[in-house]
């Protein structure tokens, strides 16, 4: 059905579909039928005849959102190669504002958490998710020029190759070099297969391509390194034009099918029943590092670099960056993704983490409808101001 895939990739459908997925998971961990898919979650599966096996909560962590990771690292590749981020020039100011919306809502969180014992949840507020920011950008937006949405593309971009990059340095536990490196082999021997793509035998180096995929993915999971790495490394190797085709194809079952997964089982947490009073450091260092740290860091980093950066790059007035900041402030899958990682060892704290990456993901989700409906609104009032 060509208009449902054609919706399936659109910003806002996606953003839709994330946040009811998010919704019901939250509802559906919460009534009587909790129990039963909370036992679902912790079920194991394994592959037959390796020692991969994986809970189906993990199977969607590690092997679904690695599709996603996929998708998202041939964004960045063109993004870095042909795309807005293909010079120095036009990368230093989104760059700067990244790391600013990075650094200040780690300061934020060890404010709060510092001397809890939790303080391992810093990475947790650095995410911005893109699909959710380009979505309530797409929804609230119509009117603003296009440099908004390139600097906040631009933005999430960077903010995701510093979460990748955490993700692989902070989050690989006793690393088996002997299987990086054949999961190292298999994204070359991927990148190469790709190269033949178009040519005579089309079909059988898809489906070769399809099983050195599975199988490098395999050898990260059993590496040590989290297995979306897998998905990024791919991505990042496959040759430009088949690696456009295939984003192409596979983003309505990425925003369609793997984000709605993700976020219905991550949001399958049951609310504690204790006064706010009793909730732990870690859920008001997220859920102020969020909607704050990151207005704030990205706001301070944007104004620093358009003074760095005198030529070249994108420019924001302070309602824009405003607007950014907020956007910025939608962490959600990713932030999903840290949580779980950086709390795997106390389901408690992880649990808390979750509902307060919800509660600072939707409060930057209000103000960020609020800002950009008003900033769009003055964009069309001067639009028609000047036609006439």
């Amino acid at each position: 059905m060509p208009s449902v895939t054609a919706a399936l990739r659109s910003p806002r459908a996606g953003a839709l579909l994330l946040l009811i997925a998010a919704v019901l998971g939250l509802l559906a961990a919460n009534s009587p039928l909790g129990p039963s898919l909370s036992e679902l979650q912790d079920t194991s599966l394994s592959v037959p005849g390796t020692a991969i096996s994986l809970s189906v909560g993990h199977w969607i962590s590690d092997g679904l959102l690695a599709v996603f990771f996929f998708v998202v690292a041939i964004e960045l590749r063109h993004e870095l190669t042909a795309g807005e981020l293909n010079s120095p020039s036009k990368a230093m100011r989104p760059a700067i504002a990244a790391f600013g919306g990075v650094l200040v809502p780690i300061a934020v969180f060890l404010l709060v958490a510092a001397g809890s014992g939790l303080e391992d949840g810093w990475p947790i507020p650095t995410a911005t998710d893109i699909a959710f920011a380009l979505g309530i950008l797409a929804m609230f937006g119509r009117g603003l020029p296009t440099r908004l949405r390139v600097f906040l593309l631009a933005l999430a971009i960077l903010d995701d190759i510093i979460a990748i990059l955490i993700i692989a340095v902070f989050f690989t536990t006793d690393p088996s070099l002997g299987l990086i490196a054949a999961a190292a082999a298999g994204t070359v021997v991927f990148a190469l297969l790709s190269r033949r793509l178009g040519g005579r035998g089309h079909v059988v180096v898809v489906l070769l391509m399809i099983v050195v995929a599975l199988v490098t993915w395999g050898l990260v999971v059993l590496s040590g390194v989290h297995a979306t790495i897998a998905g990024v490394a791919l991505g990042l190797v496959m040759a430009a034009r088949p690696a456009d085709r295939t984003r192409h194809a596979l983003e309505p079952f990425s925003n369609g099918v793997v984000l709605p997964v993700f976020a219905f089982s991550a949001a399958l947490v049951v609310i504690p029943s204790v006064p706010l009073s009793e909730l732990s450091p870690a859920f008001w260092g997220i859920a102020l590092a969020l909607p704050v740290g990151k207005v704030v860091g990205i706001m301070l980093g944007g104004w620093l670099g358009a003074r760095l950066v005198r030529a070249g790059g994108t420019t924001l007035g302070g309602q824009e960056l405003l607007a950014a900041g907020a956007l910025g402030g939608i962490g959600f899958t990713v932030s999903l993704l840290m949580n779980e990682l950086a709390y795997a060892d106390v389901p408690a704290v992880a649990d808390e983490g979750t509902l307060a990456v919800l509660v600072g993901s939707g409060i930057s989700m209000v103000i960020a409808a609020v800002v950009v409906s008003r900033l769009a609104r003055g964009y069309r009032k001067r639009e028609a101001l000047t036609g006439a």
